[in-house]
């Protein structure tokens, strides 16, 4: 009998990691799903920034990856690995995201990382059109938020998730959905990006399957 599929939210195992010869074999098949996955999960809003949304597939290779560049060998070193990375799993109704802060060059970062202090707590996830629109607001993944943030300047990597209510899943699932950024420093996202179709019946599967 075929196992039934793993729920989104269930952390990963030292049986969901290959060893280093295993995934020498499989990475490039993996490689290929992940970026066609995030093809669909990469969504810019303004000029630099970028959320990718991440499933259990996106953090797997990354712990894959992890463990690949340092040769990590032992259990202990990829327990180490998947206690970090399992925190960007979408947990049951939500969806979690890789918030990016797309800069380049030094002045950049000067420019930006003081200006954009709270910016991961700023990403709005709005569901509908019109007046009649409702807001989800990112939250902070707390372990990382407090190695990174301090209170003049922010890091250019952070951890959001979106809680979703079922009357608010059904309306992302019914569309339109538009990510935006409500951060006073950033009016280039106020805007926000209308998600595609194909984008969101992709989100749509964390949403159900958590």
């Amino acid at each position: 009998m075929t196992p039934p599929a793993h729920p989104a939210s269930r952390p990963l195992t030292l049986a969901d990691i290959s060893d280093l010869r295993a995934y020498e074999r499989e990475r490039d098949e993996l490689r290929r799903r992940v970026i066609e996955l995030k093809r669909l999960r990469r969504v810019s809003v303004g000029p630099i920034v970028t959320l990718t949304f991440e499933n259990r597939t996106t953090v797997r290779f990354q712990v894959q990856e992890m463990a690949r560049a340092e040769r990590m060998l032992t259990d202990e070193q990829i327990l180490q690995e998947l206690e970090v990375y399992n925190r960007l799993l979408p947990g049951p109704g939500e969806l979690s995201a890789t918030l990016f802060l797309e800069l380049t060059d030094a002045e950049a970062l000067r420019r930006w990382l003081p200006a954009l202090v709270g910016i991961e707590r700023s990403i709005e996830l709005r569901l509908g059109a019109g007046a009649e629109a409702g807001i989800v607001t990112s939250q902070a993944e707390v372990e990382h938020e407090s190695h990174l943030t301090r209170e003049e300047t922010t890091a250019a990597v952070h951890y959001v998730r979106f809680v979703l209510s079922p009357d608010q899943i059904a309306a992302f699932d019914a569309g339109p959905a538009t990510l935006a950024v409500g951060h006073p420093g950033y009016p280039a996202g106020a805007q926000g990006t209308v998600l595609p179709d194909a984008t969101r019946a992709e989100l749509v599967k964390d949403l159900r399957d958590s």
